[in-house]
């Protein structure tokens, strides 16, 4: 942790509180851009004259830029200061739906979802690196919940409200909301959010190589599973509901606002698991969303448990994602601000190819066929979630280069003598950090 920023921590938590704030509201208005098009698809092909399967292309590019050019942009600028990058992401992702506001035909309009995909996953990269660095190590779970839970709120919020504006007033109303919000979000950001130091390896070949090592892969592909096998049965919930339930109207879509709330919940839940222990967590998150789709598949008739199954489903199944993001940063040790942006981009792919999957389930088996294929999915990747615990940095890839000027001062503690060989890391380095007060539980 930085020398600045661990005084304004040890100043009082508000202006920590304040910081976390402002990233809270900048993945809230990422958030809700990137769903709020699908509320509007209607509109957005009707004015610019294309089929609805042609503005569905809107939601892909989006995605893809998410997973692609999120972290090439991170890799282009990886020299820039954390908080410089926080703002001009922001201020450029604001851009980008000012020229989706002024489209004059559907080209620009997919170039603006692609741009803006992409600072959409440069941002959440640079936030969860900025969030960590503002709390002490143990808190950091706490800290990517908070980003994270911008997004969940996004979708319980932000997107049924946004739909409702752009169904009222035209969709380009509903990014004009966003451009608003993401200048007040901006605005936080330069007034509440500190300078924090870059953490790990300085070079994009040292970051590249650390944040790709196979350890860091093999969690990403958990990742991407656990995911995928969860939307290939979302995706097909609404058909579901009203085929196997047997609810319709208004009543689906208040099962779909429950889901959504046990989601945003299970988001800090998960932040909060993860402290403690987010390697336990990912495998305890597996195995109840496991017993929950099982649950979902064989009460699907009888609403109150369907009910009750969503409820563990949606707290489950994204209070996974700070232990995973967590683990992953982790274990990439000196390439972790690169390995930052690589959780979002797996989560996105996991759930394009979800709703992939889902989609031939469907129609070869119809919509239960969907809640059977991730269910599968999920039993499936579970052996291999397990076996993630065990996972860890060699000593090669954990030594000098993740270590910041700022630990030197950390050494004249009042535990000097275990401090001199158990050196402070910063907060970032989540694993430097275990090694740390492993040697001095040890008396090294």
């Amino acid at each position: 942790m930085s020398t600045s920023t661990r005084a304004g921590w040890s100043g009082g938590r508000s202006r920590t509180n304040l910081a976390l704030g402002a990233l809270f509201l900048g993945a809230f208005v990422i958030g809700t851009a990137e769903l709020v098009v699908i509320g509007v698809l209607n509109l957005i092909a009707r004015d610019m004259a294309v089929s609805i399967s042609a503005a569905g292309t809107l939601v892909t590019a989006y995605a893809l830029g998410i997973s692609i050019g999120g972290p090439v942009l991170y890799a282009l600028s990886i020299r820039f200061g954390r908080r410089f990058l926080l703002r001009l992401s922001l201020a450029a992702y604001v851009a980008g739906n000012v020229l989706a506001v002024v489209a004059v035909n559907f080209g620009v309009l997919l170039v603006a979802r692609i741009v803006t995909g992409s600072l959409h996953g440069l941002f959440i990269g640079v936030a969860f690196a900025v969030a960590a660095s503002l709390v002490p190590p143990e808190r950091m779970g706490r800290a990517i919940s908070a980003v994270l839970g911008g997004i969940a709120v996004s979708t319980v919020l932000g997107v049924p409200l946004g739909t409702l504006i752009g169904q009222a007033l035209g969709w380009q109303a509903a990014f004009v909301v966003i451009v608003i919000l993401g200048v007040i979000a901006l605005v936080s950001t330069l007034l509440f959010v500190p300078p924090v130091e870059n953490a790990g390896a300085s070079g994009l070949a040292a970051q590249v190589r650390h944040a790709l090592a196979p350890r860091v892969l093999a969690v990403l592909g958990v990742g991407f599973l656990l995911l995928g096998g969860q939307f290939a049965a979302l995706t097909y919930l609404a058909p579901f509901l009203g085929e196997v339930t047997g609810i319709s109207g208004g009543l689906i879509s208040v099962f779909l606002l429950a889901y959504g709330v046990a989601n945003a919940v299970g988001t800090f839940v998960g932040g909060w698991a993860a402290d403690r222990s987010a390697t336990t967590t990912l495998v305890v998150a597996n195995v109840v969303l496991i017993g929950a789709l099982g649950m979902f598949y064989l009460v699907g008739s009888t609403p109150i448990l369907v009910a009750l199954a969503l409820g563990v489903w949606g707290l489950v199944g994204f209070g996974l994602v700070p232990s995973l993001q967590y683990h992953v940063v982790s274990l990439a040790g000196p390439g972790r601000d690169l390995a930052a942006t690589l959780p979002a981009s797996a989560v996105n792919a996991g759930i394009a190819a979800g709703a992939l999957v889902g989609g031939w389930a469907v129609a070869y088996q119809g919509v239960a066929g969907a809640v059977i294929t991730g269910l599968a999915v999920c039993a499936i990747v579970l052996p291999a979630t397990w076996a993630t615990q065990f996972l860890k940095v060699p000593a090669a890839d954990n030594g000098v280069e993740s270590v910041a000027p700022a630990d030197a001062q950390a050494a004249h503690s009042t535990n000097d003598v275990k401090a001199r060989s158990c050196p402070t890391p910063p907060s970032t380095s989540t694993v430097a950090s275990t090694s740390a007060r492993l040697c001095e539980e040890n008396n090294l």
